[in-house]
């Protein structure tokens, strides 16, 4: 699922944007949910991942380029997207890595143009994001927020972080292709994600989650080496 995050003090405007975004998701059949604020420091004060960020730059306290500084600061790696009356203000952009800009009163047509590339842009970011395919329906899932992955029968189960599950028919042997170095196949029926190993005994892998993973014999050495490369890695 995709978070999408609307800010701007102007209810008006705010509204227009969600109408917007329901509408273009809506017609690729993408699961999203939207979250709201009316001010940077609300904003600030939400603890919870973004994927896209619509802001206002012309806000009443703290304005929009300044929580996008605060946010950059803080490692958030959303899409950003600013929302101005004065073009001009949009070249200061470029210090916070927004990605693009509607102009208000926003035309429905330059921001189904926006989003298009921007879903082509997250497509291409394969290295962070898996775009799973379940029916009609499309869900882009961040490698970060899965804990593990099994598979049962034709089916893959995938584990995230905050406790939802997502199946979908796949091979585990294609997913494992799918993602980056931190996720080891540590049995034929499971993908663990190294991030989230809390300790490994007697051929189990104990993850942050509470869930117990069996190791195969035939990967324990693999395994071994996997995580103290891994380990060098993070040094």
């Amino acid at each position: 699922m995709i978070t999408i995050a609307i800010c701007d003090d102007e209810k008006q405007t705010a509204d227009q944007i969600r109408k917007l975004v329901s509408h273009f998701f809506r017609a690729k059949n993408m699961e999203i949910s939207i979250v709201c604020f009316s001010g940077g420091e609300e904003l600030l004060r939400y603890d919870r991942g973004i994927d896209i960020l619509f802001l206002d730059i012309q806000m009443n306290g703290m304005d929009g380029m300044e929580t996008a500084r605060k946010l950059r600061s803080r490692q958030f790696k959303g899409y950003l997207i600013f929302i101005t009356v004065l073009k001009e203000m949009v070249f200061q952009s470029f210090e916070v890595q927004a990605y693009d800009y509607l102009v208000k009163p926003v035309e429905e047509r330059q921001f189904a143009r926006t989003m298009e590339r921007l879903l082509v842009s997250m497509n291409n970011v394969s290295e962070e994001k898996l775009l799973v395919q379940k029916g009609y329906a499309r869900t882009i899932i961040s490698f970060e927020n899965i804990v593990f992955a099994e598979v049962i029968d034709r089916k893959v189960y995938l584990h995230l972080t905050s406790s939802e599950v997502v199946d979908f028919y796949d091979k585990i042997e294609n997913l494992e292709e799918r993602l980056d170095s931190r996720f080891f196949r540590c049995h034929r029926s499971y993908l663990i994600n190294l991030q989230y190993l809390k300790s490994c005994k007697n051929g189990v892998a104990y993850m942050e989650n509470g869930r117990e993973i069996p190791i195969s014999r035939l990967r324990s050495k693999a395994f071994s080496e996997v995580i103290l490369q891994y380990m060098e890695s993070w040094r």
